[in-house]
């Protein structure tokens, strides 16, 4: 199998895997999951050696960056030693985990000692009562304790990912920037996606586009573009005199997918292109048929590379555009 690594039809070199090693959580985020979530058959997710193995063929076709993702990845049970694996390949240039934070104030240590090497962690309000309406988990406490936690196990870069709504938290923009300078922490704001069918609010009427959260931002703060890249989508800008950068991921208002250098891959082991595409290969059938053939598997990630879409199409007026929701999916 050719090691020349992971190019699609439009000639987007794959850098980046966002892998999911759980469709649970211990939150309830209403823009990511209904309250009464029916979570796959753990028989049906992936081993933590099948995510390894995942992890190894993409490493193997030249993926420098790794995202461990879920639901929520840090509930899913002796996580450290994959981890613990992955932090010690020499090919990995990041190995970062999105988090919601909950757990952050008893893993922080562990984290850092296993080669984690970044932590985005979910804050979406600074108001206990509001944190608690949008998760529909009283935790904001717990939450702030776990980022303070991964400061102090030493983490240089933590960022924070705010999905903004309007009418619903548009009104903390500027506390969540003065909550990040203020701890030394960087902040990305996030337009709502379509995907799953909820019921607590019209996304059509909650957008916020990120053109709208950036005039928040610079009605306070003076804001100069920033040329840090991730790897991800974020565009980022730098608070003038501190060290917070903040990022707009802009799915809806600035489509980003012509510099696409990424794929995820679901807990129950299906490989998605797009985010904003239904189409997914069933990575595990292919583990569990052929244990062991890691050229097999590898032939199969640049075959599926065919297949990869030029763009989403996510249009902030409708309500559902992918059925999955986003926990199911890994962020």
């Amino acid at each position: 199998m050719s090691e020349s690594g992971l190019i699609d039809p439009f000639g987007r070199r794959i850098s980046y895997l966002r892998l999911s090693v759980t469709d649970r959580c211990d939150f309830r985020c209403t823009y990511c999951m209904s309250e009464d979530m029916v979570f796959a058959p753990r028989a049906q997710i992936l081993s933590l050696e099948e995510l390894y193995t995942v992890a190894d063929a993409f490493i193997g076709l030249g993926v420098t960056r790794i995202r461990i993702t879920g639901g929520e990845p840090l509930v899913r049970k002796n996580l450290a030693s994959l981890l613990q694996r992955l932090g010690s390949r020499s090919e990995l240039e990041d190995l970062a985990i999105t988090t919601n934070g909950s757990q952050l104030h008893e893993q922080a240590q562990a984290l850092r000692k296993a080669g984690v090497t970044r932590l985005n962690v979910s804050l979406d309000s600074l108001k206990p009562d509001r944190f608690a309406e949008l998760t529909r988990r009283d935790r904001l406490a717990q939450v702030l304790a776990g980022i303070h936690a991964a400061r102090a196990a030493g983490f240089v870069r933590i960022k924070l990912n705010s999905v903004i709504q309007k009418g619903r938290n548009d009104d903390e923009v500027v506390d969540l920037v003065a909550f990040a300078v203020s701890h030394g922490l960087d902040i990305s704001f996030i337009e709502e996606m379509p995907l799953g069918r909820i019921d607590s609010h019209d996304r059509a009427l909650t957008f916020c586009s990120s053109d709208e959260v950036r005039a928040l931002v610079e009605a306070r703060y003076a804001l100069s573009p920033s040329d840090h890249l991730t790897g991800g989508p974020s565009r980022y800008w730098q608070v003038a005199g501190s060290g917070t950068r903040i990022g707009f991921i802009s799915p809806h208002s600035h489509n980003f997918c012509g510099s696409c250098n990424r794929v995820r891959v679901t807990a129950e082991g299906k490989l998605v292109l797009c985010l904003g595409d239904e189409g997914a290969l069933d990575l595990k059938a292919l583990l569990r048929r052929h244990p062991g053939d890691s050229a097999r598997l590898r032939a199969a990630l640049v075959e599926a590379l065919r297949l990869k879409p030029e763009r989403h199409h996510f249009r902030s007026d409708e309500q559902v555009q992918v059925i999955r929701f986003m926990s199911a999916t890994g962020g």
